[in-house]
Formats: C-alpha cells, structure tokens, sequence
C-alpha cells in the first residue's frame, strides 16, 4: 500500500519507520511547517495547571522553570507523549478532540485549583480559553509558535506523486487540509484521488477537502493511524 503523510518530520518519523517496516511504500511531503514565536516572560509560578493542545506547543516552550508535578493536559496521545518526554508527571489526555480536552478539564481541575495556563500555535480550531473561562476558570493563553504553509514540491516529488496516487492520505488539521489543497490546485491535482481514502483527524479537517472525490473519508484520532490500515 502507498501511504502519504503530510505532517513535519519530526512528527511523524516514528510512523514512517513503522508503516515502512509493515512493507508499505511511504511518501512524506509536509504541507505546513511549524516556526516559533517570541513571547512575553512567564512566571510558571502563578499557574495551577498547564494545557496543551498540540505536540509543538511542548516542543516550542521552554519547560525548564515549570514545575513537573502541576497537572498537565493534553489533547491526544502525541501531545501526551511529548509533554512525559519533558517530565511532567501529572498528565490527563483527551482522546485527540477539544471539547473532549475540555471536559477532562472541568472534571478534573476545579476552579479553586488556581490558574490555568492554555499553551498554543497562533491559529486554533477551538477558542478553549475562552470556553474555560465562561465556565470560570481564570485562564492565560500563551501563543508559542505559528504554522506556515508550504507550498512548493520537487519536481521529482510532482512526477513521482502522478505516477503512483497513494492509497491513503493522512491529514492532520484544519489548516493542514487548507494547505493540501492549494498544493493540489497549484500542481493540478484534484482529480487524482478517486481510488484514495482520505484520513482526517477531525470533521473540521475533512470538510475542507470535501470538493475532491475521494473513494473512502475516514476519521479518526492521534494514535490510530496504524489501526486505520485494517479499516481499508
């Protein structure tokens, strides 16, 4: 099976030694890449708990002042696994989805607690601080690190892409999909896809690749993508 994945290196290297090892053929072109954003000093101190809803926001944060054993909470299982890469001990994890993410908040961590701190890239697919708040909890937003769009392909990438259409493609966020799709526009290929199935973590991320046929949609959650190749 021919399988494209479409995050940073970094993030998904472990997948492709896996997908590669179960004799798959793997493709990587990464549609955005992540630059960090200088931000105003922080007092970790004045914090209670600390949220985290990606993988980069850890990677992008200096952690060396916070104290490891404030609960910490993450999105999905990449984010969980960054943030015990960086010792926090007190970990709670949704199952990849915001509002899940919120839940897990509000029933574990009351408002008496203290702060909270919402670690995040410059564009989100949930105003949480702002739910949290509403719920009244005192919440800062600190915003780490922002996504670039990548939008040039090898010439060697193109031609070997049109020669062999992979089998399934993973796509990873909302603004991810935005950015597969203007690559595809750009190198005139949105009617490849038709025997294709389609990844998404998320409706959100689907719903912008909507316009192209594609044989199968499928959703899911950080941590599945291995699962999903029995579901094809």
């Amino acid at each position: 099976m021919h399988i494209l994945l479409t995050r940073p290196l970094d993030d998904c290297k472990d997948l492709i030694l896996r997908f590669k090892s179960l004799g798959h053929k793997v493709s990587h072109f990464p549609v955005i890449k992540i630059q960090n954003l200088n931000h105003d000093k922080i007092n970790f101190e004045e914090f209670a708990g600390i949220i985290f809803t990606s993988a980069n926001a850890i990677k992008n944060l200096n952690t060396s002042n916070i104290n490891k054993k404030m609960n910490c909470f993450c999105v999905g299982s990449s984010t969980e696994n960054e943030a015990k890469k960086n010792g926090f001990q007190n970990i709670f994890c949704a199952d990849g989805n915001v509002n899940n993410l919120k839940e897990v908040i509000l029933q574990n961590f009351e408002q008496k607690n203290g702060n909270l701190l919402y670690v995040s890239g410059e564009i989100v697919s949930s105003n949480l601080d702002k739910d949290l708040i509403s719920e009244g909890y005192k919440v800062k937003r600190l915003i780490n690190y922002s996504v670039i769009p990548v939008e040039q392909a090898s010439d060697e990438f193109i031609k070997d892409l049109k020669s062999s259409i992979p089998d399934m493609v993973y796509i990873y966020s909302e603004n991810s999909a935005k950015n597969y799709l203007n690559f595809l526009k750009k190198y005139n290929l949105m009617d490849c896809w038709m025997n294709t199935n389609l990844m998404c973590l998320g409706e959100k991320t689907s719903s912008v690749l909507n316009e192209i046929k594609w044989k199968k949609i499928f959703l899911f959650n950080s941590g599945e993508e291995e699962f999903l190749l029995y579901k094809i």
